[in-house]
């Protein structure tokens, strides 16, 4: 590979573009104030439509709390947490997405309208069977993983298509609003799905905080959410399909057609410096797998009800937000992977940290209190908020590397496709690690005559049946997170002078010679 040497020009070329900002400062910021008021109905519309579309992700992010309290086994959740992966595997059909579509509706509402009208459907039905899906005598985790995986798919062709309205809704000025957009709806629609989704579902939390009568149930069930967002999808697509019109979506450079979409994808994964970021994306999660999985299961399992754990994550809302744009100021310039390598040992560092926190929750608590006390919680929270800043760099830095060597006359597809990958790397390791738990943990009978076994569903039936109950051993979160951890350092030690390498290569490592070309229309 090809190594470019750093240009001597580049600081004189900031230094020139420092002075210029200064003369136009002033006229800037008053043709920028009037250019985000002619966009503001758009901003607001991308927004509300990313929001809608973090509803079913909130709610999907949910469900392994819910479930953890119907003595589900993990390698139940491993089946569940396959309702994420559409989201890392949109890349197969969003060239579909872009290429096909009705010039009479629009590029952009032919997948949308339909797509969030099934989406409200699909809500509407799962309200009338969610209730037989989580019966705790008998959950039914396939047909409930069939249900929220088709949710998630709907989300993610969504998602393709809000992507692009949003390059040509906005004017180009503006376009960059568009990630922005993306970060506060997602964020605020996965925060109502689901922190705001357990907090009202919740009996406790209703009781304490919402009701002078005490009852047996939450204020919100989760068939009344979802009839109630069901009805809003339904309500908010019919006025964005009657009121709400699309531009020309052809720009002066023309577009690619779904064929030569698919035959440049085809020749840009099998460039060299590709196949190696690919690998390098697709295995980086593994050192962090048990610590993203299985933490927050483990807590509920060692006493922190869901609720509480799930408002723990409300003063991490700002955080989320805010923290992108702080990162962003340092990796910015031509090196964002000095970030990316830097967060990971500290992001491994926290797979120990939160391991130790779990055993810590088994022991904190005093016997026959109802909660754990106040110091306990300001721990978690103060963990998980410096986690977020280690978990933030990787995925900042790493948007500012795809977006630098993305070719910019593919630019949509080429980031889609390092996305896609990104999602994928850190979607299999968590199946993996919440399908392998139940295999490392050993579990024995107590309470009766010799050293049973209390591993398998015969097993637990046996002891139960005999007087006794099942107790944990040896829990294998602590095996796996040793194991993932070390994992990560190998990973670490193999890959680091990789990640340096990868970013020091000519920018036409990156691009397809011979193809770039786009068609009119």
């Amino acid at each position: 590979m090809r190594l470019r040497s750093k240009d001597p020009t580049y600081e004189v070329q900031q230094n020139g573009l420092q002075q210029d900002a200064f003369v136009k400062d002033g006229r800037d910021s008053d043709m920028k104030g009037s250019e985000i008021k002619n966009d503001r109905s758009s901003i607001l519309l991308l927004v509300f439509l990313y929001i809608l579309q973090g509803i079913p992700l909130g709610l999907a992010g949910s469900m392994p709390m819910v479930l953890q309290n119907t003595g589900i086994s993990y390698k139940q959740q491993a089946v569940f947490s396959l309702v994420f992966w559409p989201f890392s595997l949109k890349l197969l059909w969003a060239p579909i997405v872009d290429s096909v579509y009705i010039k009479s509706l629009g590029r952009r509402k032919t997948w949308l309208v339909p797509t969030q009208y099934l989406i409200g459907i699909f809500m509407l039905i799962l309200s009338m069977n969610v209730g037989k899906y989580l019966n705790p005598e008998a959950p039914q985790v396939s047909l409930l993983t069939a249900s929220f995986f088709a949710l998630n798919f709907l989300a993610a062709t969504q998602d393709i298509a809000v992507d692009g309205w949003a390059l040509t809704m906005l004017s180009k000025p503006n376009r960059g609003y568009a990630s922005t957009c993306n970060t506060v709806g997602q964020t605020a629609g996965y925060f109502i799905g689901n922190v705001v989704f357990l907090a009202l579902n919740s009996p406790d939390f209703c009781n304490e905080y919402l009701r002078s009568i005490p009852s047996s149930t939450g204020v919100v069930t989760l068939p009344k959410f979802l009839w109630f967002w069901g009805i809003v999808f339904l309500i908010t697509t019919t006025l964005v399909f009657i009121f709400k019109k699309e531009k020309n979506s052809i720009d002066e450079d023309g577009e690619l057609n779904i064929v030569e979409t698919y035959s440049i994808l085809l020749k840009i994964v099998k460039l060299p410096a590709v196949i190696q970021l690919v690998i390098i994306l697709l295995t980086v999660k593994i050192g962090f797998a048990a610590t993203d999985a299985v933490t927050g299961l483990k807590l509920i399992e060692a006493g922190v009800a869901k609720e509480t754990l799930a408002m723990l994550a409300v003063p991490l809302v700002p955080i989320q937000i805010f923290l992108p744009l702080i990162i962003s100021r340092y990796t910015a310039g031509p090196r964002p992977l000095d970030a990316y390598k830097m967060a990971i040992p500290f992001r491994l560092l926290f797979g120990v940290i939160f391991a130790l926190l779990v055993n810590w929750t088994h022991h904190v608590r005093e016997p026959g209190a109802d909660s754990f006390p106040i110091y306990y919680y300001i721990t978690i929270l103060s963990a998980y908020a410096v986690h977020q800043v280690s978990l933030y760099t990787m995925f900042v830095s790493g948007m500012a590397f795809h977006a630098k060597i993305s070719d910019p006359l593919i630019g949509g597809t080429y980031m889609t496709l390092l996305n896609t990958v990104s999602n994928l790397g850190g979607v299999w390791p968590s199946s993996l690690s919440l399908w392998a738990i139940d295999g490392l943990t050993w579990k024995t009978c107590k309470g009766v005559v010799g050293d049973l076994s209390c591993n398998s569903a015969a097993e637990k039936k046996f002891c139960t049946d005999s007087g006794g109950s099942c107790a944990i051993s040896i829990d294998g979160y602590y095996i796996e997170t040793g194991i993932c951890v070390f994992l990560g350092i190998i990973w670490l030690l193999w890959k680091r002078r990789t990640l340096v390498n990868l970013q020091n290569l000519d920018e036409n490592a990156w691009k397809v010679a011979g193809d770039q070309k786009r068609v009119k229309r």
